[in-house]
């Protein structure tokens, strides 16, 4: 793993509620954040997880990753998570993630500063804007203290209607196009010629907090069948996050 120590960053209160973000330091704080993956990802979206585990969702990734949570600090429930695989850990692996849905030749001469990210998710009780900040300012903290340069991740849209949503989303998205040569290629492509372009569909809101702090999409999206989502490739360079969004999360100065 790669070493570093996050302390919390920050505190939020809602009503009896005191929250709190670093890296996971124990086993049982992952198998939490496994947990809480296997509920949203398998009972709340039906994506098929399979795992040794009941009710865990595990792959062959998590070993090398680290684990961003926010916890609930009034009981130390896991309510927030991202999962973080360093470039030195995907090559441990032997590969990133991504790579199973995306042809990532391109970013080739990114690879020594690319650090993915995943499995973002978090608890129904939990869903607002200080949970995603505090897990946003944890990325930020990451990406800092070991002096990396990009951030790489899937980012998805539900293919509930059949992919037609997404199709609509991806093509009015031009403007946010990653310039060639950090373009990328879907392995299973979302068969966009089939599908309506014509949905007012709304964007999910991870993606457009994405977008507004900066990040390209890098290419055509994938479909995942285990998810059942259309899946964008998101590129984010340290270097293009919007003033706002690293003062915020950065403590970035002028």
């Amino acid at each position: 793993m790669t070493s570093t120590n996050i302390q919390p960053l920050q505190t939020t209160r809602a009503p009896k509620r005191k929250l709190s973000v670093g890296l996971a330091r124990s086993e049982w704080d992952i198998l939490e954040a496994q947990r809480l993956r296997y509920r949203v990802f398998a009972g709340e979206l039906g994506a098929n997880l399979p795992s040794t585990v009941p009710g865990v969702d595990q792959d062959i990734y998590d070993p090398f990753c680290e684990h961003l949570i926010v916890c609930d600090d009034n009981d130390g429930t896991v309510v927030g998570t991202y999962r973080i695989l360093s470039p030195e850990n995907a090559r441990r692996v032997g590969n990133y993630y991504s790579e199973n849905e995306f042809d990532l030749t391109r970013l080739q001469l990114l690879r020594p500063r690319l650090v993915e990210i995943g499995r973002s998710c978090v608890h129904p009780d939990y869903r607002n804007g200080a949970t995603i900040a505090l897990l946003w300012s944890g990325l930020a903290r990451y990406m800092l203290e070991n002096h990396y340069g990009y951030l790489i991740g899937c980012a998805s849209i539900s293919m509930a209607d059949g992919g037609h949503a997404a199709a609509s989303l991806f093509s009015r998205l031009g403007e946010h196009m990653s310039p060639l040569e950090y373009r990328v290629f879907p392995r299973c492509p979302l068969p966009l010629d089939a599908l309506r372009h014509d949905l007012d569909a709304e964007l999910p809101p991870l993606i457009k907090g994405y977008l507004r702090a900066g990040a390209y999409i890098c290419g055509e999206p994938a479909w995942d069948p285990d998810f059942n989502t259309a899946d964008l490739p998101i590129l984010m360079p340290v270097s293009r996050i919007d003033d706002r969004y690293a003062k915020h999360f950065m403590g970035k100065q002028d």
